[in-house]
């Protein structure tokens, strides 16, 4: 097996070189100390897994998994960081990476990640599994409601974009130059669509709290 380690402590990647070397027979190491040689390794190299830090200098360890899944590089990418918060983990697996683990637990942790992204599975330190699942969670819930949205019509679409800016039922009306009646009627049928309660601000509150998912959606 080839695998490349990249961070730019000297330390640390001889520490992971040393449990990596005790752990797999016959492994093919490549060390890079920044993000620009690791992808160029990478492109030439072609690791099975690249283990990636975030904080590097050139390139960070993200810039490095999007050129890979972009360029569709066959190289497995797994995050090993300090970074434990939501955001950074939810960046690091839509940059295409299989794993991520906090630098803190690599030692007991590395081995069992690589044996699971060899198999194509995605890993998680058991620390982070509680907010990756409310990733997931959050993911799931976005998907639902994409589908929910494509079910409307381009007259709906725009309705509920007008009630996004706080517009009342008779300015969307003349906006639109529909009557007061149509748009109470278009208002009734999102909420049965989206599976809102059909209170006077229900749309209003779901709007709110959907602002990014909304302006993704393109009236037609």
């Amino acid at each position: 097996m080839r695998l490349l380690i990249a961070d730019d402590h000297p330390i640390f990647r001889a520490g992971l070189k040393e449990i990596l070397l005790s752990a797999f027979e016959r492994l093919q190491l490549t060390e890079c100390k920044n993000g620009a040689e690791a992808i160029d390794s990478i492109r030439s190299e072609k690791p099975s897994i690249a283990i990636l830090d975030i904080n590097m200098p050139e390139l960070n360890g993200l810039e490095v998994a999007k050129l890979v899944m972009k360029e569709k590089l066959a190289t497995r990418i797994i995050i090993l960081t300090m970074y434990r918060d939501t955001e950074m983990i939810k960046k690091a697996m839509n940059s295409g990476a299989y794993g991520y683990i906090l630098k803190d637990f690599a030692a007991n942790e590395i081995i069992d990640c690589i044996e699971e992204v060899k198999q194509n599975k995605k890993y998680i330190g058991p620390e982070l599994q509680r907010i990756y699942k409310e990733i997931e969670h959050q993911d799931n819930k976005k998907d639902e409601l994409s589908q929910m949205l494509k079910s409307l019509s381009q007259a709906e679409i725009k309705t509920l974009k007008l009630v996004s800016q706080n517009k009342s039922t008779r300015e969307i009306a003349e906006l639109l130059f529909l009557s007061e009646k149509t748009i109470e009627n278009y208002r009734s049928k999102i909420c049965q669509k989206l599976n809102l309660p059909p209170r006077n601000n229900s749309l209003l509150l779901w709007t709110s709290e959907n602002k990014d998912l909304l302006s993704s959606i393109n009236e037609f």
